[in-house]
């Protein structure tokens, strides 16, 4: 095998990547003293509704009756062995917090990165010294989550971060032990036989679809591919994308990259197709009045704004995303939300909405706010004022304390999604 690269180039750690077996599914099963690999549960909000997305199914669950994360509430069958229970997003996160609280005790924070709520990578290379070989230091963090959150985890681990996650994904999830290990050696065996090529970390339906049209079926027609012609279809993108095909990756945990710009956004999928623009209008608002309190909690305004709407999946055209650089910096709610409207107004044409995404960007500090020789400076205050007041109210008495009339209207979603952390409800534990 002649790699792109000399062989003494290539970085070589010991990564793991830790998954926690249909996590929150086994926290539901934990809650009630059941072993997770032998419960029946399926988390799973708004299960009155017919339609409801499945989040999580506990692995038996999946195995016997194919249910499995974004199943359909209308597609799980009658059966008294099935626990269908509304998530716990409060009780996830503080289970996500002891687990790596646990992980911390085998690697240094730089060396820990959360990947998600349910998985997370740790480079153990200099923790061999004091807990024992890659192996042995696997198995005991097994034990360990095991016997003090009753939890399974299943590892990855490779020579880079690349490796430990398509350790994971294809072979470690299902392995016995729950443990795998992909070396630069298992290239040609392992990573090029990986298919459908959808399987590979990084490469989506849209760019099997685009690799395809230019030839390129699988992972080892991919690593054999002109690299320089890749890189000239897909930019920097298509080079990555060569390169891991070959299993390399220079990502080093411990060397994290910052976001190259901040921004706050905020998603929403919705339990309807939305066709009424009225109806739309006011979810985008509600959302957006969101997002502008985040703004002014940090002391920033947005002088950009992205809007994205999917459509119904029963109909041909996905949806749209656009962005606009605004006349001056803001985080006034009434001023967002009009801006929002109009790019919505402007590019709708009239299909069934599913989902919405709005994202406030090009972030400056409040302070440098410029004004508007348009608006009035009174008015400019009082929306000052307004915003403050609510946030207030918010901030001490919780979001129901005050809201726009709007919310009370058919289409809004504001008083269902108040309390909410994640998008789903934080109940109790």
């Amino acid at each position: 095998m002649v790699r792109p690269i000399d062989d003494e180039y290539l970085p070589r750690r010991d990564v793991f990547c830790i998954d926690v077996k249909s996590f929150f599914a086994s926290v539901e099963a934990v809650r009630r003293r059941i072993h997770p690999l032998h419960a029946y549960v399926i988390v799973i909000a708004h299960k009155e509704r017919s339609g409801s997305v499945v989040l999580a199914a506990s692995p038996r669950v999946k195995k016997e009756f194919g249910i499995k994360t974004g199943s359909r509430n209308y597609e799980i069958p009658k059966d008294p062995r099935l626990i269908l229970v509304e998530p716990s997003m409060a009780l996830y996160l503080k289970v996500n917090k002891m687990i790596l609280d646990i992980f911390r005790r085998f690697v240094a924070e730089e060396d820990l990165h959360c990947y998600s709520i349910d998985e997370a990578f740790l480079d153990v290379t200099a923790s061999k010294r004091l807990f024992g070989d890659t192996f042995t230091i696997a198995r005991t963090i097994q034990r360990t989550v095991w016997q003090e959150l009753r939890l399974v985890v299943t590892i990855g681990i490779g020579d880079n971060p690349l490796l430990a996650k398509l350790a994971l994904d294809n072979e470690g999830k299902n392995a016995p032990n729950g443990i795998s290990y992909w070396s630069y050696e298992d290239v040609p065996a392992k990573v090029w036989a990986i298919d459908p090529i959808t399987d590979m970390w990084g490469i989506s339906n849209g760019y099997a679809k685009a690799l395809y049209n230019i030839g390129i079926e699988s992972v080892k027609d991919l690593a054999h591919a002109d690299k320089w012609k890749i890189k000239r279809k897909f930019g920097v993108i298509g080079e990555q994308l060569f390169y891991h095909a070959w299993g390399i990756d220079y990502s080093v945990i411990s060397e994290k990259v910052g976001a190259r710009e901040k921004s706050f956004s905020k998603g929403q999928i919705l339990l309807r197709d939305y066709d009424k623009e009225d109806e739309i209008v006011i979810v985008i608002k509600e959302m957006t009045e969101d997002v502008a309190m985040r703004l002014r909690q940090h002391g920033a305004a947005a002088a950009g704004i992205a809007l994205g709407i999917s459509y119904s999946r029963d109909i041909e055209d996905r949806g749209f995303k656009h962005q606009i650089v605004l006349p001056r910096s803001t985080n006034k709610t009434a001023e967002l939300c009009e801006h929002f409207v109009r790019l919505f107004k402007k590019y709708w044409d009239g299909q069934p909405v599913r989902q919405i995404h709005v994202v406030c960007s090009k972030l400056q500090p409040a302070a440098h706010e410029q004004i508007d020789l348009f608006t009035p400076p009174e008015l400019d205050e009082r929306r000052h004022i307004l915003d403050e007041t609510i946030d207030q109210i918010r901030d001490r008495f919780g979001k129901k304390a005050i809201f726009h009339a709007y919310s009370l209207m058919k289409g809004g979603t504001y008083l269902q999604r108040a309390g909410h952390i994640g998008g789903h409800k934080g109940a109790s534990y």
